[in-house]
């Protein structure tokens, strides 16, 4: 068993209704009632590797889309002591404008991509608005010249990239989304991206609106949960809970933004359990 550090690190933030992040919202929720979203990289690392899980977007992505910038994502790993331009390996979740953007800020990087992501991104599908939207055509364009420079690992469905650390297909919000799956000193530590974006989703059996295949999503929430050790070892992409319920870097400044997922969370109510 490997023994990683995982670390989740908000940059961005916004609100929302119960509504917007629920296809159906569940029974005791009042559509109307305001739900805030949080926006992270992830951070994996040991004493020998350090291994990014994202990039997030910039301040004009922010401006564009109405968020709100906590500190940019460089700037956060620079508050850890990691400048961008020595990581040697990021893992692209999927080429949404929140998990992709950046990408010229780490020249030095090999990005780790699943092959139907790229194609859903360039194909026939961006070719109707609502499926283009959570995307930044800049973006995938960048991420076409890391082709082009040899700069990236393209993934067919699972695989192990580095010991202890192995990549996921879990379509549904994008048709080329993937989970990263890391082993800790808890256990096996899942961080589920955009395959749940609030725990809520993956427990109340309750899609986010934002999605390619309702079918495939449904059925990636029960990857995801096989791959943990336990439902408390699922981190997903988006929930505030996610800094309630576990430690963080320090108690204020820009390390407060910043959580310990290989430590255990804190005990969290589930309301309603998982159908079966």
């Amino acid at each position: 068993m490997m023994n990683y550090e995982v670390y989740g690190l908000r940059y961005g933030y916004n609100m929302r209704e119960v509504a917007e992040n629920f296809i159906a919202p569940p029974s005791g929720m009042d559509p109307h009632d305001a739900m805030p979203m949080d926006y992270y990289i992830w951070l994996i690392r040991d004493g020998s590797r350090v291994v990014l899980v994202d990039t997030g977007f910039d301040q004009p992505a922010a401006d564009r889309r109405d968020r709100e910038m906590v500190r940019h994502p460089v700037d956060l790993l620079a508050d850890m002591g990691i400048a961008a331009e020595t990581i040697t390996d990021v893992i692209i979740t999927h080429l949404h404008y929140d998990h992709a953007g950046n990408l010229a800020a780490f020249p030095n990087a090999t990005f780790h991509l699943q092959d139907r992501e790229m194609g859903f991104a360039t194909g026939r599908c961006m070719c109707h608005p609502v499926l283009r939207a959570p995307f930044e055509v800049e973006d995938v364009v960048e991420m076409v010249r890391r082709v082009y420079g040899g700069r990236v690992n393209f993934i067919d469905g699972d695989a192990e990239l580095f010991p202890g650390i192995s990549v996921h297909l879990v379509p549904g919000h994008s048709m080329g989304l993937q989970c990263v799956s890391v082993e800790t000193a808890r256990g096996h530590v899942v961080l589920a991206s955009d395959a749940s974006h609030y725990y809520a989703n993956l427990e109340r059996q309750s899609p986010f609106p934002i999605v390619a295949d309702v079918f495939a999503m449904a059925e990636s929430w029960k990857r995801v949960m096989t791959l943990a050790d336990s439902p408390d070892h699922v981190v997903p992409g988006h929930d505030p809970l996610v800094r309630e319920i576990y430690p963080r870097l320090a108690a204020s400044g820009p390390l407060a933004e910043i959580v310990c997922l290989h430590e255990a969370p804190r005990a969290r109510s589930v309301s309603v359990q998982p159908k079966a």
